[in-house]
């Protein structure tokens, strides 16, 4: 995969998209095959270690600690690290991104509305300061102008020199937002091309973007 780009996977619900990324973070043995990030085997890696190397997961359904407070949950994003400065630089770039989780840092999670939510779940990411952030439907169920807001976080995100692997079923925004794609059916990639290569697919459109 190449780094500091965002790649997206796209396909029909229960093609596979959310497997791989669980398989990469870990969360569940690949049936075949074998995984490596930056030249290093992490097939059989504990899902704890392959967090040490970089790769953070942020899942679908905006889960956060509902009882712990927005600042409560960020800490635990960043439970595995030792240096307190980046930590400390982390927590105001999550900040800046997010004005509202500063603004309601103390307030407790479950409380939040579902916008908020996913923001935190995004920032809980963040704060483990990964090499590769996975991001499964990072703006499922949110009003238009959060995704927006999501999307627009992610290309800044990238642009600070971090890789982003995108399960979104908004197809056509994260294609458009994508340096790289893959299109996968039934746990196979059938095609691939930069983000705009599949824009303009005359099977991609009719599948799905619904032109």
């Amino acid at each position: 995969m190449p780094e500091c780009k965002i790649i997206t996977l796209i396909g029909a619900n229960g093609a596979g998209k959310t497997s791989i990324l669980k398989a990469i973070s870990g969360m569940i043995e690949p049936a075949e095959g074998k995984i490596t990030f930056q030249d290093k085997d992490i097939t059989n890696m504990p899902a704890h270690k392959i967090v040490l190397e970089g790769i953070v997961m942020s899942p679908e359904g905006r889960r956060v600690f509902a009882d712990f407070s927005v600042h409560e949950n960020l800490m635990a994003g960043a439970y595995s690290r030792k240096d307190k400065a980046g930590v400390n630089r982390d927590f105001e770039l999550v900040y800046e991104l997010f004005p509202i989780l500063k603004e309601r840092y103390k307030q407790k999670s479950g409380l939040l509305s579902g916008g908020e939510q996913q923001m935190l779940a995004f920032g809980r990411a963040l704060m483990s300061n990964p090499k590769l952030l996975m991001l499964d439907e990072p703006s499922l169920g949110l009003a238009p102008m959060i995704c927006e807001d999501i999307f627009k976080v992610i290309k800044q995100i990238n642009e600070e020199g971090r890789t982003v692997l995108l399960v979104e079923q908004n197809a056509k925004k994260a294609l458009q937002l994508s340096h790289y794609a893959y299109v996968i059916e039934t746990g196979a990639i059938t095609l691939s091309g930069t983000g705009q290569e599949l824009l303009n697919d005359k099977r991609v459109q009719e599948a799905y973007l619904g032109d």
